[in-house]
């Protein structure tokens, strides 16, 4: 796990080449076909190296939730392990952990119907509307959540909708999916914020050399795409859209790509945090790869004699 540009890709191939096993990515924006620049997905010689899973699994005019993940993860998990493979997690999308580590929170699958109702309300009167809407039905949620977050106030107001119960009671009710078995989690943790951004404004800048705004102009032209979807909603995806609609310029782009990446990471050291359990190393001060690899090799043996004694 670990907050983006941090090299938890990079990490993961080496152990995954190291101990004969196979990534499963835990990427809310690589699930989609045709995302690939600004999801940072794996290129074709990568994963001729080392097989990947839940790679370019739907269109990005769909959907995808975490339960769909942990459904998806614990059969790729469980394939690669009837191969007598070790399976590799890797990513940054911390919901998606929680959800695979700690079970899923009993709430109702999407509504396309009722998303489509929300959409045009906000279209109307804008999403501070819906969220004071939200207020008055949910006000444990609406607290936590910005007046302009269109995506989660949408899918509470969905939930409500949907079940007539507020979001914030619904998420305390956990239900246990299949268990994931013995686990070994590994942070890559940064300590510099400093490294950390230089890190981020690298990877946007490259992103936009290696075509991420051809990219999206591509998608745009093929699938009947709207800036709400959850597909262009992903970080560099929602700003590329914005400068291709005119409102802004390349700079522009640029600066405001970064800025979001950096709070999308921020986001993410605040999850990795809050999850027990973690063994860190700050990847911008330290050999990860030694590191990790001491780690999964102790772990190994570990279960090895388990097995043998009993």
């Amino acid at each position: 796990m670990g907050p983006t540009a941090t090299g938890k890709s990079a990490l993961a191939l080496e152990l995954a080449e190291h101990f004969n096993g196979e990534i499963v990515s835990v990427d809310s924006a690589q699930v989609y076909r045709g995302m690939n620049i600004g999801a940072a997905k794996p290129d074709e010689v990568t994963r001729a190296r080392v097989p990947h899973h839940l790679l370019d699994l739907i269109a990005p005019t769909e959907s995808y939730s975490a339960a769909r993940f942990v459904r998806d993860a614990l059969a790729a998990v469980r394939d690669i392990r009837q191969r007598e493979k070790l399976p590799l997690l890797a990513g940054g999308t911390m919901l998606y952990f929680k959800a695979l580590l700690e079970g899923l929170s009993d709430l109702p699958e999407a509504n396309e119907g009722v998303r489509a109702e929300l959409d045009a309300w906000a279209a109307r009167e804008g999403w501070p509307a819906l969220h004071a809407e939200l207020n008055r039905v949910d006000p444990v949620t609406a607290a936590r959540l910005k007046a302009t977050d269109a995506q989660r106030i949408q899918r509470a107001l969905e939930v409500w909708r949907l079940t007539g119960k507020p979001l914030s009671q619904l998420q305390g009710q956990r239900q246990q999916e299949d268990a994931l078995g013995e686990t070994l989690c590994l942070a890559l943790l940064p300590n510099d914020r400093k490294a950390l951004h230089d890190a981020i404004a690298q990877r946007f800048d490259r992103m936009l050399q290696e075509g991420l705004i051809d990219e999206v102009r591509a998608l745009r032209a093929r699938y009947s795409l709207t800036p709400s979807m959850p597909s262009m909603r992903c970080v560099g995806y929602r700003q590329v859209w914005t400068y291709l609609d005119g409102r802004c310029d390349e700079e522009t782009l640029c600066a405001t790509g970064i800025a979001a990446t950096r709070q999308l990471a921020k986001r993410q050291i605040t999850w990795l945090r809050s999850m027990p359990n973690l063994l860190t190393a700050d990847p911008f001060a330290q050999d990860v790869s030694e590191w990790a690899q001491a780690l999964v090799t102790e772990a190994l043996q570990r279960r090895y004699e388990h097995e043998t004694q009993s």
